[in-house]
Parts: C-alpha cells; sequence; structure tokens
C-alpha cells in the first residue's frame, strides 16, 4: 500500500499472532522514527523496548492489565526525557534551564511525534499497533517498572506485533468538524447536532448508550468513561508526577 492507504485504512489492532518481530525490522522501524520532527532537533525523548515476560507482567497493571500488553511481541514506551539532553549539556560547560513545564510539553510533543511515525512505520512493514490511553493515569507506576530517572516521564505506550484480528474501523467525525479555514468557526446547535448525527446512529454506539444505561451517547462519556472525578484525580497524579521527575521547580 503506499503511504495514504496506510492512513486512511488503519485500525486498532488488540489481538496479535504468537509471532515474533526480528530485532533487524524492529530497529528499521525504530530508525523511521528517529527521522520525526524534533524541536530545535534536541531529540528529548526516549524509547523503552519491552519484550520480556516477566517486564510485561509488572507493566500490565499499569496499563489496567488490558490483554494486549502480554498478547503483543513488542511493547513501547515513548517518554519525554530531558535526563540525556541535560546531561550533555552539563558536561559540556552549559546550564540547562529545563525544569520547568514548557520543557516537560516540548519533550512530550518530541515523544508523540516520534511515536506516531513508528506507528505508520510499523503499519507500513505490515504489522498492527495499539496505542494505550492508560500511560498518564499511571505514570508514577510506570516510572518505577521501567527505572524512570528524574527528567524522564511516560508519555505513550504502543503494542506492537502482527495482527490476528480483521477489526472494523471505528467511526470518524467529518472533515468539517475537525478543519478550520484561516480562523476557528464556533459551533451551533444545529451544527454540533449536524457534526454527531452519524456517529449518534451507528448501531455500536446506540448499544453502548444502551448496555450503559444511558439516554446519550455523550452521557456515556461524561458519566461512564472519562468522568470528572477521574479526571481530577488522575490531574493530581500527573502533576505530582511532574513535580517529583522535575517539570515543576
Amino acid at each position: 500500500m503506499n503511504i495514504l492507504d496506510t492512513l486512511t485504512q488503519r485500525r486498532s489492532i488488540r489481538k496479535y499472532k504468537n509471532q515474533d518481530i526480528e530485532q533487524e525490522l524492529l530497529n528499521e522501524i525504530l530508525k523511521a522514527g528517529t527521522r520525526a520532527s524534533t524541536t530545535g532537533n534536541m531529540q528529548v525523548y526516549s524509547i523503552v523496548v519491552t519484550r520480556d515476560e516477566k517486564k510485561k507482567e509488572e507493566l500490565s497493571p499499569c496499563h489496567f492489565n488490558q490483554p494486549m500488553i502480554k498478547n503483543a511481541p513488542v511493547t513501547l514506551t515513548f517518554c519525554a526525557d530531558f535526563n540525556r539532553f541535560n546531561r550533555w549539556c552539563m558536561q559540556r560547560n552549559a546550564e540547562p534551564g529545563y525544569d520547568n513545564f514548557l520543557s516537560f510539553m516540548t519533550a512530550a510533543i518530541d515523544a508523540l511525534l516520534v511515536a506516531q511515525t513508528v506507528c505508520i512505520a510499523a503499519e507500513a512493514k505490515g504489522l498492527g499497533i495499539c496505542y494505550l490511553g492508560t500511560v498518564t493515569y499511571t505514570a508514577d507506576k510506570i516510572i518505577d517498572v521501567l527505572n524512570l530517572p528524574k527528567g524522564v516521564v511516560p508519555v505513550a505506550t504502543v503494542t506492537l506485533g502482527y495482527s490476528d484480528e480483521e477489526p472494523e474501523q471505528v467511526d470518524r467525525l467529518p472533515l468539517e468538524a475537525v478543519v478550520h479555514n484561516e480562523s476557528y468557526n464556533d459551533f451551533t446547535e444545529d451544527s454540533i447536532n449536524q457534526l454527531y448525527k452519524n456517529k449518534e446512529s451507528l448501531a455500536e454506539n446506540k448499544a453502548f448508550v444502551e448496555e450503559n444505561g444511558k439516554e446519550t451517547l455523550a452521557q456515556v462519556f461524561t458519566d461512564v468513561r472519562y468522568k470528572k472525578a477521574d479526571n481530577e484525580h488522575f490531574s493530581k497524579v500527573l502533576l505530582d508526577v511532574l513535580k517529583k521527575q522535575g517539570f515543576l521547580e
């Protein structure tokens, strides 16, 4: 497939074949990832590769025991990392000033750009990937499992392997919902109704509402999946992590 086909036909893979990924292929994919754009070419990120079964067992609770952590041959944890750059600066008689929130954002953006580039490279090579949205919830625990030093914070985890399923693509909002020309065009009640009409009409989403005993799909998100209390709790956890790891000095 060409690159546009790879992108437009992508889907998250949660079941993988019992087939390892050769180190040469993995290195090729990771090297392609390092060609992603970075702030000032500082490359303030790191990638922790997990293949060991015992380490996967340790990581699994950090991701709410989602089965793909143990099922996938490779798990990649992408980290915002100023530790390496700070050390280089200090060894070259340069005083680093990266103990602040802006620097965390810089490193997090770098890490996420690399993560997505790695995913595209992996899919172009016929592998399946799945992002895990649990990293920022349990960053403190992942730090302990992976022995991440001060200046390093996990921001994304991706499982990688040969697909053992053919899931349907999930829906996406139409382009006009996310693209604004020249300036931001705010939404009206009518435009919101129109933009979410297809999503709300899908059979799987209607079933989702019914299964959770809700009146609308939006209520599933606000009351079940991403609750205010949970958001506030995990926000505190992440802020504590940033302070501990030296980004809120």
